[in-house]
């Protein structure tokens, strides 16, 4: 890692190698319905297959996988309300380590058993009452366990570019140069690599963070050109993209790499999502559609453009993707 603490394109290949034979490269799809509606060419990359249904497993493993082995014996604390909760989970599980995750009490049941089935210790708090740091933070210290962050941490990062690595390759061997890249962003771990690899390889290209309208705490950092942590007034749809903030480490590269973030209404959300499921035959969870609802929308216009967007996960809880899909949301 450079000493600055940011991401260099050489740090996401070498989290590629390392990922090499564990990480699923994930399929990057298009579709004719979606290239006619639209006028563009749209390039989907399909994260809702990778390991634990969504893009985390990439950066969880890059971090654990680097670990001492007097680190790994005492193990790994993570907090997140899913996704990382089950890549930290799950790249523990590979790599023989114990882990415990802090989720909130609240987080969707299909994400909770999905950590608990991959072998971690659970500890469940009030997210509106204690701190989720400071549990890990108290755990970490009696245990001599390690914290692993869900975005502001440089190993995270560069494992989480690795999707960008992998669309750059496979839109080339289709024949395809971008214009437009859309990412979902909450704290920017997964953009922030996504962005570096894109910029170093095609400069021209412009990428985009998409996130929930009442979480826009990256489109108004962007606009003070300084982290913004918002105070939220409620909750998103998008229960992946809650983050008040963008990272320490994220923001400075977002900033340098970004051409704009764009916020996406619950009603536009569950729109995309249904139009995922009945046009182009995709499961996709709130925060993985946002990209997709981006573009619908017409808030990132795409005309006769060439558009890759990552579709991050697919993790949705059944009831919930029942009610979007009814139209009940």
């Amino acid at each position: 890692m450079s000493g600055s603490g940011s991401v260099t394109f050489a740090d996401i290949e070498a989290a590629a190698a390392r990922l090499a034979g564990h990480a699923v490269e994930t399929p990057l799809i298009e579709s004719p319905a979606l290239n006619e509606r639209l006028g563009a060419r749209v390039l989907l990359k399909l994260e809702t297959l990778q390991r634990v249904g969504a893009f985390k497993f990439r950066g969880a493993y890059n971090r654990l996988v680097q670990l001492s082995p007097d680190q790994r014996k005492r193990g790994v604390v993570a907090f997140s309300s899913g996704n990382h909760a089950q890549g930290v989970a799950l790249a523990a599980r590979l790599l023989g380590m114990p882990a415990l995750i802090v989720m909130p009490s609240d987080a969707p049941a299909v994400k909770v058993a999905a950590t608990r089935g991959y072998g971690a210790e659970i500890k469940l708090y009030d997210r509106l009452k204690e701190s989720r740091e400071a549990i890990a933070a108290e755990i970490a210290a009696s245990r001599g366990a390690v914290v692993v962050p869900a975005f502001d941490d440089p190993h995270i990062v560069a494992g989480q570019g690795t999707v960008g690595l992998e669309m750059m390759r496979q839109a080339s061997a289709m024949g395809a140069a971008f214009d437009l890249v859309l990412s979902p962003v909450s704290g920017g771990g997964l953009l922030a690599g996504v962005s570096e690899v894109v910029k170093t390889l095609s400069p021209a290209t412009q990428v985009w963070g998409v996130e929930p309208a009442a979480f826009d705490d990256l489109a108004q950092s962007l606009e003070a050109g300084e982290r913004v942590t918002i105070k939220p007034t409620g909750r998103s749809l998008c229960d992946a993209l809650e983050s008040p903030a963008p990272g320490e480490i994220t923001f400075p590269m977002l900033k340098r790499n970004l051409a704009g973030a764009v916020g996406i209404t619950d009603a536009w959300v569950a729109e995309a999502m249904r139009y995922a499921f009945s046009t182009l035959k995709l499961v996709v969870e709130p925060g993985g559609c946002v990209g997709l609802a981006a573009l619908l929308t017409g808030k990132v216009p795409s005309q006769g453009k060439t558009v890759g967007i990552v579709l991050s996960g697919g993790n949705v809880d059944p009831e919930l993707f029942a009610r979007v899909i009814r139209g009940e949301i």
